[in-house]
């Protein structure tokens, strides 16, 4: 395995658990990968200790729910230590079992000189690895503007998640998840905030009912947004844009913080040497996450959308289960088993994805565009506001709900969407049901705890079926 992260060190965990040689090339941002140690962890530890802030910070400004504070500080420093903290442990929890596992690890950065020998440059001298299999798992990067590039005032989420201060003027470049996640966090903790997004609306690869909540709350918490514009250059503590009426203007920032994107980590250890064919900028894979050229195999972001962490992780465990020649078990459903081979294959019905923005949202497989014009398909929405758990914990103000998406004819799951505090808890049942080919029936027919926010995908499925209780 080249690349530690969630598909690397998942593939070599469940390697070395069938009794696989392996091998875990450790050369990036250490045990864990980008997820663990400048990603998803950390991102989320900021985010919550911003919540936490924010929560005081209202109780002090005339009190909420009956509970007044006086007015709070922060040093970010300490966060961010705290937020190390958690890092630290992930990764001596990873290579604890990756040691359980008998996974040999080998700190250094692997360059191929062909498809199955690389050479490891360690801190010990060069190590001359040649395996039978290579799973290449090196993940991706911050794309990187050429007229803003990274350095000083200019960072990326890697530097964000490391400020020692909150900056007092913020802006950030990319309007999609990354940027929103961290400029609604430093918001919250105080910062002035602006964000540049060349599209039209912020999150453009949402539907429009999925973020207006999010666009209600930047705009009620004075967030400056500047849709269809242009960033340009930094100097002098301004950034230079060109906004949607295509006038130029200068917003002042102590920190520009750049979020357009991430792309595949794909030069620096030889992949041009390997033989492997291409889809653009990613490795090309089949089903089996199999590259052009034989035993190499290749997971993660390195493969393309969607460049998500959970998917880098399945597909390592599948991978590693067609090396050690283990049989796919039964599936749970008539329907998946049939479309299936014997053989494992990376074939999900839906990877659903998490935005950690205020409120969140969650998307598991097809949306209302996808759908744009078909009259075979029911769709059915549950406001936030009609749940009881939702109203306890202030989270059925902010225009959040639960939409249903299925085939009229069976009723089939296509697709579940939400928007709402805390809706992030809720995308494994969305995935799972999509996964097992469940029907509204089946989402009706299961008793729903109450009061959780759960009860909203019972009741948007009782609605899409014409009998929903509570609305």
């Amino acid at each position: 395995m080249i690349g530690a992260g969630t598909g690397g060190y998942v593939a070599g965990i469940r390697c070395g658990q069938l009794g696989l040689d392996t091998v875990l090339v450790d050369g990036g941002d250490g045990l864990g990968g980008t997820c663990l140690n400048v990603g998803c962890i950390p991102s989320k530890a900021i985010i919550h200790a911003a919540g936490k802030f924010e929560t005081v910070a209202k109780a002090a400004d005339g009190g909420t729910l009956g509970i007044t504070a006086a007015k709070p500080t922060i040093d970010l420093k300490q966060t961010v230590e705290w937020k190390d903290g958690i890092v630290r442990k992930l990764n001596a929890g990873v290579a604890a079992l990756l040691k359980k596992a008998k996974v040999k690890v080998v700190k250094g950065w692997a360059e191929f000189a062909d498809a199955k020998t690389c050479v490891v440059r360690t801190e010990d001298g060069d190590i001359r690895i040649t395996a039978e299999h290579v799973i290449l798992a090196t993940g991706s990067e911050p794309v990187e503007l050429p007229f803003l590039p990274f350095g000083g005032d200019v960072i990326s989420s890697t530097e964000a998640l490391s400020l020692s201060e909150v900056p007092k003027k913020l802006v950030v470049v990319g309007g999609g998840y990354i940027g929103l996640e961290l400029g609604i966090a430093f918001r919250k903790l105080g910062a002035q905030v602006a964000i540049v997004e060349m599209a039209e609306r912020i999150l453009p690869l949402y539907d429009k009912a999925l973020t207006d909540p999010v666009a209600k709350w930047l705009t009620s918490h004075g967030v400056e947004l500047h849709l269809g514009a242009r960033a340009g250059g930094f100097g002098d503590g301004k950034l230079s844009i060109t906004t949607k009426d295509g006038e130029p203007l200068q917003l002042e920032a102590d920190k520009v913080l750049v979020t357009v994107g991430r792309k595949p980590r794909t030069q620096g250890w030889g992949l041009e040497n390997m033989g492997v064919a291409m889809a653009g900028p990613f490795v090309k894979i089949d089903d089996r996450c199999a590259t052009s050229m034989k035993n190499v195999w290749a997971v993660g972001d390195l493969t393309g959308e969607p460049m998500l962490a959970h998917k880098g992780s399945a597909q390592g465990e599948v991978v590693a289960e067609i090396i050690a020649g283990r049989e796919r078990p039964q599936a749970a459903s008539d329907r998946v088993a049939s479309a299936r081979a014997q053989e494992p294959v990376f074939d999900p019905v839906t990877i659903a994805a998490v935005c950690f923005t205020e409120p969140e949202i969650v998307s598991a497989g097809l949306g209302p565009d996808d759908v744009e014009g078909r009259d075979d398909v029911i769709q059915a929405v549950f406001p936030f506001a009609a749940i009881g758990r939702a109203l306890a914990i202030e989270a059925g103000e902010d225009g959040g709900f639960v939409r249903v998406i299925a085939s009229k004819a069976d009723h089939r799951l296509l697709g579940v969407q939400a928007v709402g505090q805390h809706v992030s808890e809720l995308s494994n049942s969305f995935a799972q049901m999509l996964e097992m080919g469940a029907v509204l029936e089946d989402v009706a027919g299961v008793i729903h705890v109450h009061p959780t926010l759960g009860e909203a995908f019972h009741e948007a499925s009782l609605r899409a079926l014409g009998h929903a209780i509570h609305i």
